[in-house]
């Protein structure tokens, strides 16, 4: 599974997003309907599935599909 399918995997499951809304583009907040916990929640997640640390003034810029994909992909 590529780092995309698992980031959009991780985000429907902790969001409990319907897979056909994460696209690239979605912001966590406003388009998929989480709220600031979730977004904490979501980076642990990321942390855990990819074996990363995610500082705080980085977790704050992940604020959509793609800066998570992006953050993963950089960061690993």
């Amino acid at each position: 599974m590529s780092i995309e399918e698992r980031v959009k995997k991780i985000i429907v499951d902790q969001l409990g997003a319907e897979a056909d809304k994460v696209k690239p583009e979605a912001s966590f907040i406003e388009d998929l309907g989480a709220d600031s916990l979730d977004t904490v929640e979501l980076v642990m997640a990321l942390e855990e599935e990819f074996d990363i640390e995610i500082p705080d003034e980085e977790a704050e810029k992940i604020t959509t599909v793609q800066s998570a994909i992006d953050y993963v992909s950089n960061n690993q």
